[in-house]
């Protein structure tokens, strides 16, 4: 392990004082500077079960929201179902625990995701509207929200369409990308036809439109192919092209400045290879340096994801505590942990003045640790990524003790 890319994060390293919101963000001020620009925060994470993790995004959302003026927190969640929780945030609609739930990802039935929607609507209190921070769902998954929606606007206004909405496209409601696939693609075209149907007949009911629009999104997914001969036609890279347009449209609707909360798969700024394109690709693409990509990896410890891949028609598996142990000297979080600083913050952008030895190792190719919901039942500790370290995010930040995140109790359960 060359000595100058050890003195050189450990020099740029921003070391964090504490993880929990609410604290005084004295250390964070250095990173003002580096984000003051920006328009889209991608805030990643290696895996989707990391209690630290949500603590520190949810820290750097107060500090983006308070001191950088960001206004809207895009999710990697349910569209569908988001607008119950936005409602929440800025209204008070609802119930916090009631609306988190029916995003629909057991990933984010947890008490610290609850912590930063509690959180937000304390911020939005008493607020005038135009100063209210805003939640979004960027994923066409789970839209059983917009089945149900269109299913009232029809019962009401075209009974007639409605058995069809029920036979065809209720399977939406529930169904994973690239589980129907069908070269035939009759699904999405039944979509299109409704939400044509939709926004003809009834195009006051923008809302219904816009419902009728993510389950054309959704039923492209469920009938794509996981596997294709160019990666870049896949259900993964479909899935992260509609995530990134739906950022877009948050970024264009108001003007405003959005923090992204997504895997570090998605928020990354270009593909390995000639892997799918990931949602921060689009998003350089389209906003250059106005786009930050922030990594966000751990040494050791315990995470939360699903032993084994989930079978069709299965019971799904429950999320259970991984242990793993310090990552090896060839990754970055290897590099990070060398740099002797615990939990810290690293601008990657600031390299370009760096020593050769420093500019190498972030423009070759590497390895970091990387789990989604569902990780193999025994090998998940061998598990790496290949990655580009500069190529792919601009900044990188790492939590050395990595605690499983706490699940809410089952539906039903005090």
């Amino acid at each position: 392990m060359s000595g100058e890319v050890t003195s050189w994060l450990a020099e740029r390293a921003v070391p964090l004082r504490g993880l929990v919101a609410g604290v005084p963000s004295d250390d964070l001020q250095p990173l003002k500077g580096v984000l003051s620009g920006a328009r889209v925060v991608g805030l990643g994470e290696s895996t989707h079960g990391t209690r630290e993790f949500f603590q520190l995004k949810h820290r750097l959302l107060e500090f983006l929201v308070t001191e950088l003026g960001f206004s809207v927190l895009a999710m990697e969640a349910s569209a569908s179902a988001a607008p119950a929780v936005d409602a929440y945030v800025r209204h008070g609609v609802g119930d916090a625990e009631t609306v988190l739930r029916g995003l629909g990802f057991w990933t984010w039935r947890t008490y610290e995701v609850l912590a930063v929607i509690e959180w937000m609507r304390a911020y939005n209190r008493g607020r005038p509207e135009q100063g209210k921070i805003r939640f979004a769902g960027i994923d066409p998954q789970k839209c059983g929200a917009s089945v149900s929606v269109l299913e009232t606007l029809l019962s009401e206004r075209a009974a007639d369409r409605v058995a069809g909405l029920r036979s065809l496209l209720g399977v939406l409601a529930e169904a994973h990308p690239g589980q129907h696939p069908d070269p035939r693609r009759r699904l999405m075209r039944e979509a299109e036809d409704l939400a044509a149907f939709v926004q003809d007949r009834f195009p006051e009911a923008q809302e219904a439109v816009r419902h009728a629009r993510i389950l054309v999104r959704a039923a492209d997914l469920v009938t794509r192919d996981r596997l294709h001969d160019d990666p870049r036609q896949t259900v993964y890279a479909a899935r992260d092209r509609y995530m990134a347009e739906a950022v877009q449209g948050l970024v264009a609707a108001s003007s405003s400045k959005v923090v992204l909360w997504a895997h570090n798969g998605h928020i990354a700024k270009s593909a390995h290879g000639d892997g799918p394109l990931p949602l921060g690709h689009h998003l350089k693409e389209r906003y250059g340096d106005a786009y930050y990509a922030l990594g966000l990896l751990f040494g050791k410890g315990t995470f939360r994801a699903c032993r084994g891949r989930p079978k069709a028609g299965a019971r799904a598996r429950r999320p259970v505590g991984n242990r793993i142990g310090r990552a090896d000297g060839t990754t970055v979080e290897a590099r990070l942990a060398a740099a002797g600083r615990g939990d810290l913050v690293v601008d990657l952008r600031s390299a370009a003045d760096a020593p050769d030895a420093v500019r190498q190792w972030l423009h070759e190719p590497s390895a970091m640790r990387s789990f989604g919901a569902h990780v193999p039942r025994w090998t998940y500790h061998l598990h790496r990524s290949p990655t580009v370290p500069a190529r792919e995010y601009d900044g990188l930040a790492y939590v050395a003790t990595s605690t499983s995140s706490r699940l809410l109790p089952p539906d039903g359960a005090s």
